[in-house]
């Protein structure tokens, strides 16, 4: 079984690189996940096989642990490419005039390569914490490598946070690529619905069918052995379901895309032609024959679309018989008509954008500047002081602290990246921005509000630990979990903007230079470009979807548990005092991702930019305002803190100690 998976996906990347017909953004994503799971199957079965033969099954510490790490990357790499490969069929068949557009190299190569440093990021964050238990209760691992589960059996350490953080990102990282397949197969579906030809569809479904088995195989496996909780995991179940993800899954891959792809059959012919020899010529013949009939086969799937004798699509050269769903291209189809959407002309760059603003009234333009400017100086100054605050009051050198510290620096920056250049705009007559400042603007916004999503989430743990767990406080919310929770949300939010900014800023921007809107935003800048923005639609809402899901997983989940604490508690001071700790953080949470949802997670149809515009302003300048209030009015230490602060700064040393 280990040789059949081994060879067979070799034999998959062998005919994928060797034949020319087969370097399609398709094949390229299979050849990866062939080679992923030749990796994930030589990180687990050799040591199974060798355990078997010999009497002494043993594992190093450091070895089980790196055993796990690339076990858990792989298998998160394999979960995030089967969702881009069912992204790439969507294009294929519902986008099939802008396939080549929109599946370039580049972009394929970025979405590996994102795929790839997200499974890192997600099995770091869980491998990382593991090495820190104690595993004194047995040393002996029900199970044939070490797998999370099990590991988490025999720790006598406290994992319930853990265990809380690992169920949020499987489920995160489980829910949110399945989610993108399930939408993009409900894209696929609707199109082959509308295809008059049968053979068309016939030859869709043979595509789907092998990407859906293996998707159903995969996730099927994965939901049983980790979507459960510690206390009803089976040992048993757990090894069955193991050994069908690790040894069954790969194995049948090759076999389920070969058998069901004709083009792949095609090439591992002419691959074991070449190894035998074959004389030149009769491989020509036999391409030339391949040729024939791949013509004949097209013509026959689209020639319902033929209309007077214009054909109404794009047939791509070759065999790559994967792109046939071009001739679901119907002429009725306003995305496959050529029109200033579907642009697909040399890249036009403006020298620079034309800023709207909120309104082109030159009075209200005055008075808005006289209503925002102190609205931006209360939150520059708020924030600002914020973080000297906490920085020079030793009592609040604690986690929580720390964390709004930063809350309060990414408020004050993210509101100047947008609020002085909005200011002076208003007193201007005509608001310009260069394209590379607006990129820049786009860039610095988008990260640092994707960070601050992330970094509430890592607030929300922090009140769990101190209220769930007081005891333990100080040990988990280490400096260097504090540290690690802050660089985890800076990497996140830098990653979501440069995702983005570069999907963004590839556009052509010939329909107009006029920005409606008073700042660099993603929605007003996808609605002049002259390209087809269905991916950066897509990625809009998987990447937001991504952020705002799994932090808002995080918050609920840690609040779950903090109501749970809570009304175990038999002190009504406690109570009182836990929910007035916490209900500043909610009330900054509710704010945020109110107005975030509205923006970036509907559907592109029913944006209203002039209503957006409204909800922009909400977020870039009244919540990093409304924050510093929230959290300094309803803690009583900040205040206490800013009143002992404030007597050192005016009051006479001896008398202003004495009211300390």
């Amino acid at each position: 079984m280990y040789l059949l998976t081994v060879l067979g996906n070799l034999l998959i990347i062998l005919a994928i690189g060797s034949d020319r017909h087969l370097h399609t953004p398709m094949y390229f994503f299979l050849a990866n996940l062939s080679f992923i799971d030749t990796c994930c199957s030589c990180t687990i079965v050799p040591k199974v096989l060798v355990n078997m033969q010999t009497k002494h099954h043993t594992i190093s510490h450091t070895g089980c642990f790196v055993q796990m790490y690339f076990f858990m990357m792989l298998s998160l790499m394999d979960n995030f490419l089967l969702a881009v490969m069912a992204c790439d069929r969507y294009v294929a068949i519902c986008l099939p005039l802008h396939y080549t557009t929109v599946m370039c190299p580049q972009r394929c190569l970025l979405l590996v390569t994102a795929s790839w440093l997200c499974s890192h990021l997600l099995a770091f964050s869980l491998s990382f914490p593991m090495t820190q238990f104690s595993f004194c209760v047995s040393h002996s691992i029900p199970h044939f490598f070490c797998d999370v589960l099990p590991l988490l059996k025999l720790a006598c350490s406290d994992t319930h946070s853990f265990q809380i953080m690992m169920f949020a990102e499987v489920a995160l990282s489980g829910v949110v690529p399945l989610t993108c397949i399930l939408v993009s197969y409900a894209h696929i579906m609707s199109t082959v619905l509308k295809a008059p030809s049968a053979g068309g569809k016939h030859k869709v479904f043979s595509t789907c069918g092998s990407h859906l088995t293996v998707v159903t195989l995969f996730y099927g496996t994965i939901f049983l052995v980790y979507f459960q909780p510690s206390s009803s995991y089976s040992a048993d179940t757990g090894m069955v379901a193991s050994a069908v993800y690790t040894m069954v899954t790969p194995m049948l891959n090759p076999f389920i895309y070969s058998l069901r792809n004709r083009d792949m059959k095609g090439a591992l012919w002419r691959l074991f032609s070449w190894t035998e020899a074959a004389l030149p010529e009769d491989l020509s013949t036999h391409l030339h024959l391949l040729d024939i009939e791949t013509e004949r086969h097209s013509k026959q799937l689209c020639s319902p679309l033929y209309e007077g004798g214009t054909p109404s699509f794009l047939l791509h050269a070759g065999h790559d018989l994967s792109l046939s769903p071009l001739c679901f291209a119907s002429p009725q189809s306003p995305s496959r008509r050529m029109t200033p959407e579907n642009f697909t002309g040399p890249r036009v760059v403006p020298a620079e954008f034309i800023l709207l603003g909120l309104t082109d009234r030159r009075d209200l333009r005055l008075t808005l500047f006289l209503i925002f400017l102190p609205v931006y100086l209360v939150g520059l100054l708020g924030n600002v002081g914020m973080v000297v605050l906490i920085r020079v009051e030793a009592r609040l050198h604690m986690p929580m602290y720390f964390f709004l510290a930063n809350l309060s620096l990414l408020d004050a920056c993210y509101t100047s990246a947008i609020g002085p250049k909005m200011l002076v705009d208003l007193l201007r007559p005509q608001a310009t921005i260069p394209y590379v400042a607006c990129a820049l603007q786009m860039f610095v916004f988008a990260g640092l509000a994707d960070a601050e999503c992330c970094l509430l989430a890592a607030m929300a743990y922090d009140r769990y630990v101190a209220i769930g767990n007081p005891l333990l406080y100080t040990t988990v919310m280490s400096r260097g979990l504090c540290l690690a929770l802050l660089g985890a949300s800076g990497l996140g939010g830098a990653l979501s903007a440069f995702v983005h900014t570069t999907f963004t800023f590839r556009l052509s921007f010939c329909c107009s230079r006029e920005i409606n809107s008073f700042f660099c935003d993603i929605p007003p800048l996808l609605a002049i470009s002259c390209n087809n923005t269905s991916l950066n639609e897509l990625l809009l809402f998987a990447v937001c979807g991504f952020l705002q899901t799994a932090t808002m997983l995080a918050i609920a989940v840690s609040y779950g548990f903090i109501a749970a604490a809570v009304i175990r508690m038999h002190s009504v001071e406690g109570r009182r005092r836990a929910a007035s700790t916490c209900g500043s953080h909610l009330m900054a949470v509710a704010m945020l991702y109110g107005t975030l949802i509205f923006m970036y997670l509907r559907p592109s149809s029913s944006y209203a930019l002039n209503t957006d515009k409204m909800a922009s302003v909400f977020y870039t300048l009244v919540i990093p305002a409304l924050n510093p209030l929230i959290y300094s009015l309803r803690n009583k230490e900040v205040k206490e803190a800013l009143r002992r602060t404030w007597g050192r700064s005016w009051c006479p040393g001896a008398r202003c100690q004495g009211e300390a």
